[in-house]
C-alpha cells in the first residue's frame, strides 16, 4: 500500500501541468493504469492525448517513461532524446538513456551518457557506480569504483566490487577496510561478512575468522565459510576443531585438495601418523596442481616421522618428478645426512638445493647449514 501511496502521489505531481492544459485526460483511468503496471496502455493513452509532434517536455517525459517501463525501448529512446533536445544536460534523462543503451547492448552510448552525468555532476554516486561495470581495464574499474565508494561507502554492491578488485590486485588490507565500513553500515549483510573471511585469512586475522564464521554457521551452513574457518583454525593451534570442519565437508562430497592438506597438517601435528598419512595420499589424489611437491612433501615428512626412511625418499623422488623443489633437495639432503648416513647423496642433495636459488634472506640458515654440511662431509 506505501507504494501505491508514493506512485500516487508522484503521478498526481507529475501531471498536474497536463491536466492544467488539458480537460481530457482521465486521471483514474491513468492511475488504474499505473497502479496494474500496464505501462504500454498508458504509453498508448497518454499519446492519445498529444499531437505526434508535442514540444511538452512533462508529456513526453511521461510517455518516455512508461514505453520504457513497457519495453517499448526504440520508442522511449526516441522520446527522451527529443526531450534532451528540448532541455539539454537533464541528469534523469541522461539516466534513462544510458539505462535503454544498456539494455540495448550499446555500451558505447551508455558510457557517453553515463560520463555526461559526470561531468553535469561529479558527484553522482550512481553514475560513477555505473560507469565501474563498463570499464575496459581493471585500473579504469577501480578508479571508478574507489570514487562511488567515497561518495557512499555504505553500498554494499560497491563496497563488494571494490573489495574483489583490491583482492585480485593482493591489496588485501584496502579490500578488509573497504568490508569493515560497509559491514558496519550493515552488520546483518552475511554476504559483505562471507566475502571478508578469506581476506582476513590473508591478513592473518584468524580470531575474528572463526568468530564471524561461528556466527554464519548459526545462520546457514555454507562450504566456503567452513573452508575459511578451517584454515583459521589451523593456524591458531586448534588442529582437532579444523579436522571436525573439514570431516563434515569430506562427508558431504565437497573435500578439495585445500582442505584435504590441512586435514594431513593437522592430524600430523596431533602425531596421528597414521591418518597424516592417509590423508596425503587423498591430497594427491585429490588433484595434481602446482602444489603437488609441496603435498608430496608433506607425505614424505610424515614418512619420516614414522622413521620409515625408504618411503620418505620414495615420497620425496616422487614429489620432484612434478618439478623442483627447495624444501625437497634440502629435505632429502638432511634425510640422507643424518638418518641414512649416505654422505654421498647428502652432499649431492645439498648441492641441487644451492643451484636452486633459495631466497638468500629467508633460507639463509638453510643455506649456511648445507654449505656447512658440504664442507664437513667432503672432508669425510
Amino acid at each position: 500500500m506505501m507504494k501505491i501511496g508514493f506512485l500516487i502521489l508522484f503521478i498526481g505531481l507529475s501531471f498536474q501541468t497536463v491536466i492544467a492544459q488539458t480537460s481530457k485526460i482521465d486521471t483514474e483511468k491513468l492511475l488504474g493504469y499505473y497502479e496494474t503496471q500496464r505501462y504500454a496502455d498508458a504509453a498508448q493513452y497518454l499519446q492519445s492525448l498529444y499531437p505526434a509532434d508535442t514540444q511538452d517536455v512533462k508529456a513526453l517525459t511521461q510517455i518516455a517513461y512508461c514505453q520504457m517501463m513497457a519495453g517499448k525501448l526504440p520508442d522511449a529512446e526516441k522520446n527522451y532524446l527529443k526531450i534532451n533536445t528540448i532541455q539539454p544536460n537533464t541528469v534523469p534523462v541522461l539516466f534513462s538513456l544510458a539505462n535503454i543503451n544498456s539494455r540495448r547492448g550499446n555500451i558505447t552510448n551508455a558510457k557517453t551518457y553515463l560520463q555526461q552525468i559526470i561531468q553535469l555532476d561529479s558527484q553522482n554516486f550512481n553514475a560513477y557506480k555505473q560507469m565501474a561495470a563498463y570499464a575496459d581495464t581493471p585500473e579504469a574499474k577501480l578508479e571508478y569504483l574507489k570514487k562511488a565508494n567515497s561518495l557512499n561507502a555504505a553500498d554494499p554492491d560497491t563496497a563488494y566490487d571494490l573489495a574483489m578488485v583490491y583482492n585480485s590486485l593482493k591489496q588485501f588490507q584496502p579490500a578488509y577496510d573497504i568490508l569493515k565500513t560497509a559491514i558496519a553500515a550493515d552488520p546483518e549483510n552475511f554476504t559483505l561478512q562471507q566475502t571478508q573471511l578469506p581476506i582476513s585469512n590473508r591478513l592473518g586475522k584468524y580470531q575474528e575468522v572463526i568468530e564471524t564464521g561461528e556466527k554464519l554457521l548459526k545462520v546457514h551452513t555454507d562450504a566456503n565459510v567452513m573452508n575459511e574457518m578451517g584454515q583459521a583454525y589451523f593456524y591458531v593451534k586448534n588442529y582437532q576443531r579444523c579436522i571436525d570442519l573439514y570431516k563434515i565437508l569430506e562427508d558431504l562430497g565437497m573435500q578439495n585438495e585445500g582442505t584435504l592438506y590441512f586435514m594431513t597438517l593437522s592430524y600430523r601435528e596431533l602425531k596421528d601418523y597414521d591418518r597424516a598419512a592417509i590423508y596425503a595420499q587423498k591430497t594427491i589424489d585429490e588433484a595434481i596442481s602446482d602444489h603437488t611437491t609441496l603435498y608430496y612433501a608433506a607425505l614424505a615428512g610424515i614418512y619420516e616421522a614414522k622413521n620409515q626412511y625408504s618411503d620418505a625418499v620414495a615420497a620425496y623422488k616422487r614429489g620432484l618428478t612434478f618439478g623442483a623443489s627447495n624444501i625437497i633437495y634440502y629435505r632429502l639432503g638432511l634425510l640422507y645426512d643424518l638418518n641414512l648416513k649416505q654422505p654421498k647423496n647428502a652432499v649431492t642433495y645439498y648441492h641441487l638445493y644451492l643451484k636452486n636459488n633459495p631466497d638468500q634472506e629467508k633460507e639463509k640458515e638453510q643455506i649456511a647449514y648445507a654449505q656447512n654440511r658440504i664442507t664437513l662431509l667432503a672432508v669425510k
